[in-house]
């Protein structure tokens, strides 16, 4: 039996050189540093690699080199979502080929469909795929995947597990409570990394972040922290780590803010495919500076020359304990510690 799927999984930008092309070299040489900065599993074609902004061809590609670059060091988790069941099937079939761990699928997009519908889909693709699928429940793009239909797929031996990327505490709770007793080894794992430590705490199993294709490091220490229950510093490290998420993804039409971060740590990951105007540009500029401070902060790279304003205080120890407190509470309430 293959191994359950947990810990931080990098959900990683592709590099590309001046005509837009896929750099592979930089593409290889940034899944090398990822590896060695401690991520336990690496997930090509997720929203963070732009996965729409590339022919299915190219999605091939990237998954290739990965899985070539990984060899074994680390599972790969590829995003496999194309526009119909019939192309899934036939991603799944070369992710396979490539030797990627699992897929992760996102419900059919664009169009908004029934829970029956979400069900008739991921039941054709797990049927007929040769690897193991991960649900990916990301609401904002595609059809919602309740817990009852969550429920039902998770009878399907080759679903293993779910990625939420909701946000949603309460939702993941749920669905722990509803698959984990009689299936121990699914695999929950969130794609929200603003509630990373706090999804730990409730029982998740990892996540895939985008956050730790900037600062692995980080993502790391925090996963390394929670599982070994140590709440308190686990989440002085979660509110740190939110100032740097929230600069990336509210700064910039995303993922720019996470391609200007991954930059600062000695990539050259080129201009995105999505054209960006005279404006845009210019705030880019600016808040790459404001990353350096944050990012200079972390002590990932070298305080600019001009410096950096105040940073915010630290929280108190006490208020992070209670809000530890304050969650462990909630759990205790429901049996689940």
């Amino acid at each position: 039996m293959a191994s359950k799927i947990s810990g931080v999984l990098t959900p990683h930008m592709v590099p590309l050189d001046a005509q837009g092309r896929i750099a592979e070299a930089e593409l290889r040489r940034y899944v090398d540093w990822l590896i060695e900065q401690g991520v336990h599993g690496l997930y090509p074609n997720g929203s963070t690699g732009e996965f729409v902004r590339f022919t299915p061809e190219e999605r091939r590609d990237i998954v290739r080199i990965v899985c070539e670059q990984a060899k074994g060091r680390v599972p790969v988790l590829a995003g496999a979502a194309e526009a119909n069941v019939r192309e899934t099937i036939l991603a799944c079939e070369a992710y396979h080929g490539f030797g990627a761990r699992a897929v992760a699928i996102v419900s059919p997009f664009y169009y908004r469909l029934s829970s029956e519908s979400v069900y008739a889909y991921f039941r054709e693709v797990a049927l007929n795929s040769p690897i193991d699928v991960t649900l990916y429940n990301i609401p904002l793009f595609a059809s919602p995947i309740d817990v009852p239909t969550i429920r039902r797929l998770a009878e399907l031996e080759r679903v293993v597990g779910i990625k939420d990327s909701s946000g949603d505490l309460a939702f993941m709770m749920r669905m722990i409570a509803s698959i984990r007793p009689y299936r121990p080894e699914f695999s929950f794992l969130t794609g929200w990394e603003a509630v990373l430590v706090p999804m730990l705490m409730v029982g998740a199993d990892g996540g895939t972040h985008a956050t730790s294709g900037v600062v692995p490091e980080l993502t790391r220490q925090m996963y390394d922290l929670a599982k070994a229950k140590q709440f308190e510093p686990a989440m002085k490290l979660q509110y740190r780590l939110l100032e740097l998420f929230d600069a990336m993804i509210y700064s910039a039409d995303f993922p720019e803010g996470f391609r200007a971060a991954v930059e600062l740590r000695g990539f050259a990951m080129g201009k995105g495919r999505q054209p960006l105007s005279a404006t845009q540009q210019i705030d880019r500029v600016k808040l790459q500076q404001v990353l350096r401070c944050i990012l200079a902060d972390f002590g990932y790279v070298e305080t600019p020359p001009e410096g950096c304003p105040p940073k915010r205080g630290d929280l108190e120890p006490i208020r992070v304990r209670r809000i530890a407190d304050e969650v462990v509470n909630e759990l205790r309430k429901k049996g689940l510690v």
